[in-house]
């Protein structure tokens, strides 16, 4: 892999592509830092070479074509510098001569952080003009943008290309490259994917890849309703995707012709309306009546997955058992990450984190230091093992 990990930086201008895409609360404050965080040691590689680095980023998904107070990157300015120790220069524009003139004015060891990419419409069409022009402030490229290097934009794909000879994968990207292919290409068996979320739309490519190399699919979240409803039981109000009825029915069929184990939730945590508060029951089996909504799985579900995980030496976790940013509702997702840390620190099992709720709920859970491996993207995490080619990725390849 072309790594910046052998290379010295010394007194060059380093263009660096950071997943900054990090969530706030209500309050303007970021509840979530571990992109940032993760993207420390390759920015302090590079500072301790003696390069100038310059940041760019990307947050939400602006709409109007220009600056959008809501979606700035001047609070994760603040923050990084506070992580630093240093402070960030931050520009609220990322063309024109003022930053080009901040660019060329940066001494080594300085970091500068760019102004949200996506204001600019030309980013997410992969603009060639946009690509170009971000070049001329930088004398090498690295992406350590593994979140977004599903995402064929000018600054995570298209700039590459005027950095042949000096383009490189950060710290962060090379780490998830190399887990991401240890899990997919050298998984020591059995080898258990657990795999939730609300929607089974989202996830057919990864169940149907999985299908090739796991020994254990565990389903939870939503999507396991229309399972449910695929074999027969009734769901009540629960999340069903009809459309995907018969996709579900195939990905149950090939399970068994491949000799893969297929769990679904014995029992569930129902509820009568989407709410933390609400009324609740406990139903022993597949089938939930009418006005009544599956929240989470039921205890015997728990102890069949917890027991499934542990007996494992390989372990894929994406999404969430139940709705898990209910705390009434949050429990088979919090015994699922003790159970695939207790596998990885007793049993030595390898085990790999990704998609948002699951990463809250290994961070929440205070098992996050007991994990192999935790991905920072979602949507890339899940292209890359469904065996596609990210163009993030390709473009520092070739």
């Amino acid at each position: 892999m072309r790594t910046i990990k052998n290379v010295n930086f010394n007194g060059k201008k380093v263009l660096v592509r950071v997943d900054f895409n990090v969530p706030f609360d209500k309050q303007g404050n970021i509840s979530d830092d571990t992109r940032i965080r993760e993207a420390l040691p390759t920015i302090n590689k590079l500072v301790s070479d003696g390069a100038s680095v310059i940041l760019m980023a990307h947050l939400g998904r602006p709409k109007k074509g220009g600056f959008e107070a809501e979606f700035t990157l001047k609070p994760v300015a603040e923050y990084l510098s506070k992580l630093l120790g240093k402070q960030v220069v931050f520009t609220q524009e990322l063309l024109g001569k003022e930053v080009s003139d901040l660019a060329s004015s940066l001494k080594k060891g300085d970091v500068m952080l760019l102004e949200n990419i996506r204001f600019y419409p030309e980013e997410t069409k992969g603009g060639e003009e946009l690509a170009k022009q971000l070049s001329l402030l930088g004398d090498a490229y690295v992406n350590d943008a593994f979140g977004a290097a599903h995402r064929e934009h000018s600054s995570t794909a298209v700039i590459a290309k005027y950095f042949p000879n000096d383009k490189y994968f950060g710290l962060l990207m090379e780490n998830e490259v190399v887990n991401l292919n240890k899990l997919m290409n050298n998984a020591e068996h059995p080898f258990t994917a657990v795999i939730g979320g609300s929607k089974i739309s989202s996830k057919i490519g990864i169940l149907e890849s999985l299908l090739d190399k796991a020994d254990n699919l565990v389903i939870g979240g939503g999507m396991r309703y229309t399972f449910y409803k695929a074999l027969g039981h009734t769901i009540g109000n629960s999340l069903c995707e009809d459309d995907k009825i018969q996709t579900a029915q195939l990905l149950m069929q090939k399970a068994e012709e491949k000799g893969v184990n297929l769990y679904l939730p014995c029992d569930s945590v129902v509820a009568k309306e989407f709410s933390n508060e609400a009324e609740t029951m406990y139903i022993d089996s597949m089938d939930i009546p009418d006005g009544w909504e599956g929240m989470d799985i039921g205890e015997k579900s728990i102890k069949q997955y917890c027991e499934v995980v542990l007996q494992s030496k390989t372990i894929l976790w994406n999404g969430p058992m139940g709705v898990f940013e209910f705390p009434a509702f949050a429990k088979a997702t919090n015994e699922i990450a003790k159970a695939v840390a207790k596998a990885t620190v007793d049993n030595r099992a390898f085990s790999a984190i990704g998609g948002g709720d699951s990463v809250a709920a290994i961070n929440q859970s205070g098992f996050a230091d007991k994990v192999s491996y935790i991905s920072t993207g979602g949507g890339a995490m899940l292209e890359f093992l469904e065996g596609k080619t990210l163009p993030g990725i390709a473009a520092i390849e070739n």
